[in-house]
């Protein structure tokens, strides 16, 4: 099946009912989806954009389709897949009609985005956007291409990009990724090189919860000018855990505190807390272990320790009545990914069932995540700061 022919992917969008409830809006194919131009048949989906931050967390328009540029819309953001297929074994690259060679950099109309060409049709542009990204794999592989190398990128791998160049090359088969891409200030114009330099941290060996799988954190960053290099490429270093729940963990991949959000080289130094910093984002990868491991052994004080230790003892919503004891509530807009197992996504006024490759957008609502299998279940969230209507 080509891709652009199979289905786009599941989006679920929450939002809050008039009596204060947590609730579906939208559930089904992301709609605003399309292929990328006539001769290529990439699928690229817009899954929501934000053009202000706080990012808006009421209203009933799908916001997937508000217009944008390249790479985000300033002071914003913008979520979207792309589902490509890789580079066939008869590919002749003197007969591609994409082909551009390697050019010295040139700005793109947007003022924010430059490339040094190097493009086919199965290869981007070496670019560099003004912008962070969160850039996840969910299907397949691709490798990413800096100036120090070359790097394959497997399911559940996350790279973050910190202004850096790079380009995406696709060798394999069908691949499906998710860039979640934001403002981002280059303080010394359009070179865009990392401020400062902070350590970066490195995951220090530590034994893991039963059956809980390491999160990749690759990081690419600037740090002279026109060569993106990888910055860090290991476990992700910032992790917890829950006693209460054998299996349970969370990691903590990069954080940002301001918009435009800064170039550096760390963030992980920074305040742990569920919620995103004001006007700022958080990135984090769940493990989930089946509940049946815990159920009947958690109470308050349990649920209670566990936010304390996460730095949020306010996002909790426990209550006797509550559909399940980790219900939470934040003010953030989050970009959740289900990147391994099947999952519940538990709100005040239904459920939904998930699995691997669905992605839910939630708009500060109260929910918890169940997993009723038999498996542990990995999701992804990227949190960002967001408002309610007045």
């Amino acid at each position: 099946m080509a891709t652009s022919d199979a289905p786009a992917l599941r989006r679920v969008v929450t939002g809050i009912d008039a009596q204060g409830r947590s609730r579906v809006v939208w559930d089904g194919p992301a709609p605003n989806s399309r292929r990328m131009d006539p001769d290529n048949p990439s699928l690229l989906s817009d899954i929501w954009v934000w053009k202000e931050m706080p990012a808006p967390l009421s209203g009933d328009a799908d916001d997937s389709f508000i217009p944008y540029e390249f790479p985000c819309p300033p002071g914003g953001g913008h979520v979207r897949t792309i589902r490509s297929v890789g580079k066939p074994a008869n590919y002749d690259p003197a007969k591609d009609t994409h082909a551009v060679p390697r050019h010295a950099p040139k700005p793109l109309p947007s003022g924010r985005t430059w490339d040094r060409g190097g493009r086919n049709a199965y290869t981007t542009d070496m670019h560099k956007t003004q912008s962070i990204d969160y850039a996840i794999e969910i299907q397949g592989s691709r490798d990413l291409g800096l100036d120090d190398g070359q790097y394959t990128i497997r399911p559940g791998d996350i790279v973050v990009q910190v202004g850096a160049w790079h380009q995406w090359v696709r060798e394999g088969d069908v691949s499906t990724m998710m860039y979640d891409m934001f403002d981002a200030e280059f303080v010394d114009g359009p070179s865009g090189l990392a401020q400062g330099n902070d350590p970066v941290m490195q995951y220090d060996g530590r034994a893991l919860p039963p059956g809980a799988k390491p999160a990749r954190r690759l990081v690419t960053i600037d740090r002279e000018a026109c060569k993106g290099i990888r910055l860090c490429d290991g476990p992700a270093p910032d992790i917890r855990s829950d006693p209460a729940r054998p299996g349970f963990m969370v990691s903590r991949l990069w954080v940002t505190d301001s918009t435009p959000a800064k170039i550096v080289c760390e963030t992980l130094h920074l305040p742990h807390t569920i919620e995103p910093p004001p006007k700022g984002s958080v990135l984090r990868v769940y493990n989930f272990p089946p509940d049946k491991t815990w159920q009947g052994k958690v109470g308050k004080a349990e649920v209670e320790a566990y936010f304390r230790a996460m730095g949020s003892p306010g996002a909790s919503t426990w209550s006797p009545q509550a559909p399940h004891p980790y219900m939470q509530k934040v003010r953030s807009l989050d970009i959740c990914v289900v990147l391994e197992g099947k999952i519940t996504l538990v709100l005040d006024t239904q459920e939904v069932s998930l699995e691997a490759g669905d992605i839910v957008v939630q708009r500060g609502t109260n929910h918890a995540w169940s997993n009723r299998s038999d498996k542990p279940a990995i999701v992804s969230v990227a949190s960002h700061d967001g408002k309610y209507a007045p």
